[in-house]
């Protein structure tokens, strides 16, 4: 899919308070080891996760995270993926929100290149929310004051770009606190390695039915 706008962002659009309360919030409840796609559906079957899961998923990723679904969270952000859809020309349609899954990088850790949505629906008919459908937008909120952390970088990869051109463009954008960055999930993008301090982010997927 070809687009003219692989991002869109609102710059410092969330206030200090309100990304206060989202780390306090946050920080306050069990987290776990953030999965991939592979470890997850292992966990899905009732399989437990073997050493050898462990240390390939760190190839791969490598953070903390913990899953909200409070209200007041999707009141804050979801007006900024409507407005993006539009202001981008996306137009895509979507009609649920996942979990948000607020994310903590510490030092080192990292998320390598990857994108956000998978070959095929959520195959679920227990889920009447999710069931047939796909990831279609993508939201990250950055939380953390730019002061408190080194590196964590947001990047893309515009890979159906002609060839000649470069492909991996930063996202500087974001890393003023309260910026939000929405993108279609299908775009690859990367967190690098945080190099010093914590860095605090939290990514909300919004879902719909299959293009046609």
């Amino acid at each position: 899919m070809n687009l003219k706008n692989y991002y869109y962002y609102f710059q410092s659009a969330l206030t200090p308070r309100f990304c206060d309360e989202l780390i306090k919030y946050g920080t306050s409840q069990q987290e776990q080891l953030a999965l991939t796609g592979g470890q997850t559906t292992k966990i899905q079957e009732g399989k437990n996760l073997k050493e050898e899961d462990i240390i390939d998923l760190k190839k791969k990723r490598d953070s903390n995270i913990v899953w909200l679904s409070d209200r007041w969270i999707y009141n804050e952000i979801q007006p900024f993926i409507h407005q993006a859809n539009k202001l981008a020309g996306w137009n895509f349609d979507w009609n649920y929100s996942e979990p948000c899954q607020f994310t903590k990088y510490k030092l080192n850790q990292f998320y390598d290149w990857h994108c956000d949505s998978w070959e095929e629906p959520y195959a679920n008919p227990k889920n009447d929310l999710t069931f047939g459908k796909i990831r279609k937008l993508s939201v990250t909120c950055s939380l953390s004051d730019p002061k408190d952390y080194k590196g964590g970088e947001l990047e893309f990869d515009f890979r159906n770009m002609d060839p000649d051109k470069p492909t991996v463009r930063k996202c500087a954008e974001i890393a003023p606190r309260g910026s939000v960055i929405v993108f279609p999930s299908h775009v690859w993008h990367r967190v690098k390695p945080v190099t010093k301090g914590t860095r605090y982010s939290l990514v909300i997927w919004s879902l719909g039915y299959p293009f046609r």
